[in-house]
This record gives structure tokens, C-alpha cells and sequence, in this order.
């Protein structure tokens, strides 16, 4: 029997003028569906007419290359678009200003920038963008629909070796057959991984990971069935009260996301530092909020910043608050540990799939710190995703206890695919007690309050960081009431 194509989902982007129709759909001797891009107000007529111009203007380029090998792709754009814009009249001398504007926009796009990987990074609905090499096509990870092929094919591995060397030239950063391998970003936040070949033995590959344009938001992660009302309510009373946290889970499980939705938690009054090797958090403008970022040594060895350079200045800065992208050697855990022991609250990310996985992690190589130290943290938050459907859960809410062991105190019921309580807090409690004087029956009924603000939170749809950073305020401050 002959299948026919089913289509699965279709949208339309704006890139600079030119309208893009994006279809997703599945063919049956295809095993994964298909994202298809095409151009709407470009006739093909038109589109003869630009290869023609980009042709002569290519040839330009390429006489011209060396004079720009080290301009930024702004700045090589801003050179060429008086050149581009006189041979559009040259080939549509009767064309209006508006038409013009969008075909030198388009020609710079498919010539100097990035072609049509711009128009990919356009689509908000896409997480990760990956060149594999010159003869497969794009993919992309979609957040409804997971991995798919698009109709995108970069023809050439010199290009793509072309649009990594563009890329890292932007920030300062370079890639050679001596060093094979960058990360880098994008001037939106997108991050950036390259390699050349041979090490990716397939050809030269290029991995974007895309920067959320709208900051998570605690609101998102409820609605999105991502954490409960109950599990939100039991994080919130823990950074409240200061207590530092950390958030585990393994690649693309939203740690980070998590990381910038509980932040929305955080008093105003206090002061919080942010270390990231790239920028991804954005904490609501209430906050007295300092973010930082790490560097990578320059092509001769210096001018590096570390993550350890930064922690160990961040303690010189008065902080209230440490925020830490990702604990991933031994030194960077022990300052931080040391932060708690003197009375900082410190949150961070670790890759571990789970709370247990979280403390061997901890206490094996390369991190490899004394078990006895632990117990300085409070809290841990597992993030999970399921790989086969997309779905991101928190996994887990656990506390530490005072030998260094984890005890899971909500987990998700992957049947009901609900975060179900499995017993109640001890340890949070008898800290909250020490230094609060709150007994259970205050914790709970504060519990409840929390849960009633975050559903008011939902019911409202208020899932701007900066909006909800103002209510927090005034929770704060005694002076919000529902």
C-alpha cells in the first residue's frame, strides 16, 4: 500500500523582510519528518535574476578577500551593501526602494552571512541547529516535534569550514587544522561548537545551540507540566530562607532553564553574582544582579579567565548569592563549598542524572571532594528529559543530609507523570527551625501560601522574569495580597 505525506505542522517566519513558509511534515520512506523551508515573495524569476547578481558580486568578493580576512561579518556587510545595492539597480532598474532593501538583505544573508541557517536561527520554535557535514542536510531539534532533516544543504565543506572561521572571527576566537575544535557564541547568545576535519571524520560540523529568547519563567515550568505547584512551593521556601541548592540533570534536561526560573525566588535586597562560561541566565531587572563570563585564552596562550578565577573574585565582591553555570572540576566545587560553609548561598548546575548520581559525582574524579563537606548544601533539583517523547521533568527534589547522602523527598511518578511527595522534609525542617524559629505547622501553612501565589501566577498567565520579579517584591516587602 503506498503511503501518503502527512503534514505534521506549518508556520510562516519573517528574516529580514523575505517570508519564509515552514512546513514539517513525514514521507514514508523517510524515518524521521521533515522541516521545509521556502522563500514566499521571491518569484522564481527573481531568484534567476539573483544568481546572476551574486555571481558578479561573488567574484568581487573574491578578488577582494584578503583586504577583509579579518573584518567581523558586520563589519564586511556594511562595506558590500553599497556594492550590492548598485548592482540591484543594475539588474531591477525600475525596482522600489522597500523591494530593494529586502533583496540586498537576502543577497547578504545567502553570500556574506550565514545563508539560510539565518533563516533557521529566525525560528523560535528550534532549540538546536547541526551541520554534520557537506553531504547530509541540516538538522534541527524542534521543541514540539524533536530531530529533523530540513531541506537545508550546505554544499561544500570549505563553506562550512567558512561560516565557522566568520563566526569565531566575531568574538575574537579561531579555528585552524591546529586547533580543530571551538565553542563559541553568537552575538543573539547562541552558542556555538565546531570542528574540523578530520577529527569529525565525516566532514567539518557546526552545532548552534540556540538562546531562549524569552527567559524561563517558574509560571513556565508549572504550566508546562514541568514541576508541580507543591514542588515549585518546597524550592521557593528553601531560596527564601537561603539555601543553597544544586540543580543536576544530563544534557538539554533544562538545567539552565530551571537555574533561571528559580532565580525568579530571589529578594531584591541582596546582591547576586552570576559565573557562565556563555551567557544564558536573565534575572529579573529588580534584582541587584552582576553577571560575568568566562574567557578563552587568545591565539597566544593568554588572557584567560577561568571559572575558578571568577568564583574566588566573586567571593571579593560581597555576595549574597552565587550562581555558578556548571560545577565540572575539583577546585571550582571546593571554593563554592567553602562559599557555603561561610555563609553564602550558592546554586549551581551538575551534570548527574540523578540526586544519588549527583553525590557520587561529587565525590569521585575530577571533582572528588570530601563527602563530609556536603552537608553544607541543602537542596538538590534533578531535571530529566525523556529522549524519546522530549518531555522535560523534574526528576527529583531532594535534601542533603548531614553524612552527605541525598533523601528523595518528591519524585516523578513516570506512570501519572506527576511529581509525587515520598516523605516529609527532616532535615530542611530542623534547619528552618534553628534559624527561623518556623515549627512544621508554620512551614506547611507557608507551604500552602506559596502554592495559592504560584496558581494566582498561572490563572494570570504572568510569565514575564521581570513582572514576577516585581511581585516577589512585594511578597517581600509584606505588601502583596491576592
Amino acid at each position: 500500500m503506498e503511503e501518503e505525506v502527512k503534514l505534521i505542522d506549518s508556520y510562516k517566519l519573517t528574516v529580514g523582510g523575505v517570508i519564509v513558509d515552514v512546513h514539517i511534515y513525514f514521507e514514508p520512506q523517510e524515518v524521521v519528518p521533515t522541516y521545509n523551508i521556502s522563500i514566499l515573495n521571491i518569484s522564481p524569476t527573481t531568484n534567476i535574476i539573483l544568481a546572476k547578481l551574486r555571481e558578479e558580486f561573488v567574484s568581487k568578493i573574491n578578488i577582494e578577500t584578503r583586504e577583509y580576512s579579518e573584518d567581523t561579518i558586520d563589519t564586511i556587510k556594511e562595506r558590500f551593501r553599497e556594492e550590492i545595492m548598485l548592482l540591484i539597480r543594475k539588474y531591477f532598474p525600475n525596482i522600489d526602494t522597500k523591494t530593494a532593501d529586502l533583496l540586498m538583505n537576502h543577497v547578504i544573508q545567502q553570500n556574506i552571512g550565514l545563508g539560510n541557517i539565518e533563516i533557521l536561527l529566525k525560528d523560535k520554535d528550534l532549540e538546536e541547529i547541526v551541520v554534520n557535514n557537506s553531504v547530509e542536510p541540516v538538522w534541527v531539534y524542534h521543541k514540539k516535534h524533536g530531530w529533523l532533516k530540513t531541506n537545508v544543504v550546505i554544499s561544500k565543506e570549505a563553506r562550512i569550514r567558512h561560516y565557522a572561521t566568520m563566526i569565531g572571527r566575531d568574538i575574537g576566537k579561531e579555528i585552524t587544522l591546529l586547533k580543530p575544535l571551538m565553542d563559541a557564541s553568537l552575538k543573539t547568545g547562541d552558542r556555538v561548537n565546531a570542528t574540523l576535519s578530520p577529527i569529525s571524520t565525516k566532514g567539518h560540523t557546526i552545532t548552534i545551540r540556540k538562546f531562549s529568547e524569552k527567559p524561563w519563567s517558574i509560571t513556565d515550568l508549572i504550566t508546562g507540566n514541568t514541576i508541580s505547584y507543591e514542588g515549585a512551593s518546597l524550592v521557593w521556601l528553601g531560596i527564601q530562607n537561603e539555601l543553597s541548592m544544586l540543580i543536576a540533570g544530563g544534557t538539554g534536561s533544562g538545567k539552565t532553564s530551571a537555574m533561571n526560573a528559580i532565580a525568579n525566588f530571589f529578594p531584591p535586597n541582596q546582591r547576586i553574582i552570576s559565573i557562565e562560561d556563555t551567557r544564558e541566565l536573565t534575572l529579573p531587572n529588580t534584582l541587584h544582579w552582576v553577571p560575568m563570563e568566562t574567557r578563552l585564552p587568545n591565539p597566544e596562550g593568554k588572557g584567560e579567565v577561568t571559572m575558578l578565577d571568577l568564583v574566588v573574585n566573586s567571593l571579593r565582591m560581597r555576595p549574597d548569592r552565587i550562581l555558578v553555570g556548571e560545577i565540572r572540576r575539583q577546585r571550582e566545587a571546593e571554593v563554592l563549598f567553602e562559599a557555603m560553609h561561610t555563609g553564602h548561598s550558592v546554586y549551581a548546575t551538575i551534570h548527574a542524572n540523578n540526586a544519588a548520581e549527583t553525590i557520587v559525582r561529587l565525590t569521585s574524579p575530577p571533582i572528588n571532594i570530601a563527602k563530609f563537606t556536603l552537608s553544607a548544601l541543602s537542596m538538590i533539583l534533578a531535571q530529566n528529559r525523556n529522549r524519546r517523547t522530549g518531555m522535560r521533568r523534574t526528576l527529583q527534589i531532594a535534601e542533603m543530609k548531614e553524612n552527605g547522602d541525598a533523601e528523595v523527598l518528591m519524585q516523578l511518578d513516570i506512570q501519572k507523570d506527576a511529581l509525587v511527595k515520598l516523605r516529609e522534609p527532616k532535615r530542611l525542617y530542623e534547619i528552618l527551625n534553628l534559624y527561623t524559629g518556623l515549627s512544621p505547622a508554620d512551614i506547611e501553612k507557608d507551604l500552602a501560601e506559596k502554592a495559592k501565589i504560584l496558581k494566582w501566577f498561572v490563572k494570570q498567565n504572568i510569565t514575564d522574569v521581570h513582572q514576577i520579579g516585581l511581585i516577589m517584591a512585594k511578597y517581600y516587602r509584606g505588601s502583596f495580597k491576592l
